[in-house]
C-alpha cells in the first residue's frame, strides 16, 4: 500500500445479525476495496445509540459484527469501533459549529427515523441525536480525511452535507485544509426479501423477510423453498422480482466461491431453462439454496475459528482501534490549532 492510494471510510451499525443483504449490497465491495486502496471500516456503535436500545445488547452485538465482518473478510487492521476513537465525537462538535440547523432540517432521513423511533419506544421522544447524526457521520469520514466513501443512493445526501461542513471548514480557516470526499460507485446488488421481492431485504420487516448469513443450514434451504416467485401480477414478459432476485443470489453466491464454476455453470444453464420457457421454479429454489449453503457455510467456519478465542480478537481489535486513533488524533489537532482551540500534548 502506498501514500498516493486512496483512503476509503464505511461503517456500519451493530444493530444484530448481518444478512445477504447487507453482505452483497455493501460488505462484500469492503473485502474487496482493501486490496485496492487504504481503508478503514468502522463498526459505529455511538450512532445505534440514536435510537432506542439496551446497553448489554449493544455491546454485544458491537463484537458480534465484528466476528462477522472478519469472517467474512474484512482485515483487522482495517477496523475500528468508534467508542474507542473519542476523536469522532470531539471532531463532531466542533462540526455542529459548521453545519447550519437549514442544512440538518433538510435531511430527508430524519422523519422516517423519528417514526421509527416513537413505535420502537412507544412513547413520544425522539433524541437529539437523530437530528444530529448525519454531522457525526461527517466526522466519521473526515477525521481520517477520506478520498472517497463507497455508498448506496439513499446515503449520497449525507455524503453531501460532509462535503458542505468541510468546504464551508475550509472557507473559515482560509485553508484547503480537507480534500471533499466523492461517492465511490461499486457494484451493489439489490438484494430483495424473498418473502416480498417488493420490497428490500431488510430486518426491520421481520424475521421472514431477511436471511442471516450464519443461519443453520436448514433454515437458509427453507427460506429459498418458500420464497415467492409470482405474484400473479403482470410483468409484461419480463422476469419477476421473485425469480430475478433468486437468479441473483445464486450469481452472487457463485462468484464469491473460489469453486463457485459449478454454481455459475448451474446459473447458465437455468437461465437458458427460463428463456426456452420450461424451468422448473424447484429447481431454481434448489440450486440458489446450495449456492448460499456453501458460502455461508464457509462464513460459519470461519466464525467458529475466530470465536475460540474471542479474548484475542478483541485484543486484536482494540489495538487496530487504537493505532487507527493516532491518524484522527493527528487531524483533531490539526483542526483545533486552525480553530483556535487548544490542544493537550498528544
Amino acid at each position: 500500500m502506498t501514500d498516493s492510494q486512496k483512503t476509503i471510510l464505511s461503517c456500519i451499525q451493530p444493530t444484530g445479525d448481518m444478512h445477504l443483504g447487507n453482505y452483497f449490497g455493501a460488505v462484500k465491495n469492503w473485502v474487496d476495496l482493501q486490496a485496492e486502496y487504504r481503508c478503514y471500516y468502522g463498526v459505529v456503535d455511538y450512532h445505534a445509540m440514536t435510537m432506542p436500545y439496551d446497553p448489554k445488547k449493544l455491546r454485544n452485538n458491537t463484537w458480534e459484527l465484528i466476528y462477522n465482518l472478519l469472517a467474512v473478510g474484512v482485515k483487522t487492521d482495517n477496523l475500528f469501533i468508534q467508542s474507542l476513537v473519542p476523536e469522532h465525537t470531539e471532531l463532531c462538535w466542533i462540526f455542529n459549529c459548521f453545519c447550519s440547523f437549514g442544512n440538518l432540517s433538510r435531511m430527508t432521513q430524519f422523519k422516517d427515523k423519528s417514526t421509527q423511533s416513537k413505535e420502537t419506544s412507544k412513547e413520544d421522544f425522539i433524541s437529539a441525536g437523530i437530528f444530529d447524526y448525519p454531522v457525526l457521520q461527517a466526522a466519521d469520514i473526515l477525521v481520517y480525511k477520506a478520498s472517497a466513501v463507497p455508498v448506496g443512493g439513499d446515503q449520497d445526501q449525507h455524503l453531501e452535507l460532509s462535503r458542505t461542513i468541510a468546504q464551508r471548514f475550509n472557507n473559515q480557516v482560509g485553508k484547503e485544509y480537507f480534500v471533499l470526499p466523492e461517492t465511490l460507485h461499486t457494484e451493489t446488488p439489490k438484494i430483495l426479501s424473498t418473502a416480498d421481492p417488493s420490497k428490500k431485504m431488510s430486518k426491520s420487516a421481520g424475521e421472514k423477510h431477511y436471511i442471516s448469513l450464519f443461519s443453520p443450514e436448514e433454515r437458509i434451504r427453507k427460506q429459498i423453498k418458500s420464497a415467492v416467485t409470482d405474484t400473479g401480477e403482470s410483468t409484461d414478459g419480463e422476469m419477476s422480482p421473485g425469480i430475478a432476485n433468486l437468479f441473483l443470489l445464486m450469481k452472487a453466491a457463485g462468484k464469491d466461491l473460489e469453486n463457485g464454476a459449478t454454481h455459475l455453470t448451474a446459473h447458465d444453464q437455468l437461465m437458458d431453462h427460463y428463456k426456452s420457457g420450461d424451468l422448473k421454479y424447484v429447481d431454481l429454489k434448489e440450486a440458489t439454496a446450495q449456492a448460499l449453503v456453501d458460502l455461508t457455510n464457509k462464513f460459519k467456519a470461519n466464525k467458529e475459528a475466530l470465536i475460540q478465542d474471542k479474548k484475542a480478537v478483541k485484543n486484536q481489535i482494540k489495538a487496530s482501534s487504537s493505532e487507527i486513533r493516532k491518524v484522527a488524533q493527528t487531524t483533531l489537532r490539526e483542526v483545533k490549532e486552525l480553530t483556535g482551540l487548544l490542544n493537550v500534548k498528544m
